[in-house]
């Protein structure tokens, strides 16, 4: 199976050697549409994706996501558009709530009302990627008469965002380009696509969603025991996620992952993940078995898979036997 679309998450992880090594390989396959920096108390996104611009040449470069805490629309909008120069026309802002533990104890800024902050957030990109002076007074956001210095390159850049309840997911409907999914589980992923598509008709609106993904065809167990790790670890750590998944289907499992976490971490919590959690979100396993779970997904109707990179064993050998799963 090869797959028209696809897009490479780069997590903190690897080393920026690394990130341009797999940016460049990535960059040479067919059917690579685009490749995501996450960003969280570890490396800068969009520091990261202006490098990767100058070794790549087609794909497109996301931040997966950038918070509405931390950073000014305006200096969003710079960095953007400064990438965009660099990167000749490829940049998506991928924005997110982020949450209260990194908001407020890493960026000292109180979190507080996302979902208006994001419409505000966003009302602001779009005037000032406009290239023309722009004057706003939200309750949030204000900007007095000024205009960017250097005339943006396009005056739309993609905005995507990041959704977890149905209130985001629908304002995601209206205000952006596209929404970047994760930890949905199968049939609630099914739902969600379904009713975006349904909002979305003729917009032209991208569904991506990011998935864990760790391949190993010589040992396969080891791959779902590394994607394991990684679904206990996000489960444990952020409070929407788990919220969300014990709300859908998954409350035992949260219950003992959350506890185990607190007594052993990552690994200790990874045994509660069960065989149907891990079917129901991640792609994990051989290649064969990877194929065919992001076949499962896609007949969801996302029109984006993001596969996570989780390297087994030495991960540039790790990052080439993913490029040729798909």
């Amino acid at each position: 199976m090869t797959v028209e679309k696809l897009g490479y998450s780069l997590g903190p992880l690897l080393s920026m050697h690394k990130i341009l090594l797999f940016a460049k390989m990535a960059d040479q396959q067919e059917n690579v549409d685009s490749l995501w920096v996450p960003e969280s108390w570890g490396r800068e996104s969009f520091s990261t994706l202006g490098a990767m611009s100058q070794i790549t040449k087609k794909v497109r470069l996301g931040t997966s996501i950038v918070n509405i805490y931390s950073r000014t629309p305006a200096t969003v909008a710079m960095a953007a558009i400064t990438l965009d120069v660099l990167s000749n026309n490829r940049t998506i802002i991928g924005l997110g709530a982020s949450t209260a533990a990194i908001v407020e104890n890493w960026h000292g800024v109180q979190f507080n009302k996302p979902a208006s902050r994001m419409k505000e957030y966003i009302d602001c990109l779009r005037l000032i990627n406009r290239g023309e002076k722009v004057k706003y007074n939200g309750e949030f956001f204000k900007i007095n008469n000024f205009k960017i210095l250097h005339r943006p390159q396009r005056m739309h850049i993609p905005i995507f965002m990041a959704a977890v309840n149905k209130r985001m997911v629908s304002m995601a409907s209206e205000l952006a380009d596209g929404t970047l999914l994760y930890l949905r589980p199968f049939e609630e992923l099914k739902r969600t696509a379904s009713e975006l598509k349904q909002a979305t008709k003729g917009k032209g609106f991208e569904i991506a969603c990011s998935f864990i993904c760790a391949i190993s065809n010589k040992d396969p167990e080891k791959a779902r025991d590394r994607a394991a790790t990684t679904l206990a670890f996000y489960v444990a750590v952020g409070k929407y996620y788990s919220k969300f998944l014990a709300e859908n289907g998954f409350e035992l499992e949260v219950e003992k992952i959350n506890a185990e976490y607190r007594k052993s971490g990552a690994e200790g919590a990874a045994k509660f993940v069960s065989d149907k959690m891990l079917s129901s979100l991640v792609i994990c396993g051989s290649s064969e078995e990877c194929r065919e779970s992001l076949s499962k997904f896609l007949s969801t109707g996302i029109t984006l898979p993001i596969l996570q990179f989780n390297p087994i064993g030495d991960s540039e050998r790790s990052f080439k036997e993913m490029l040729a799963t798909f």
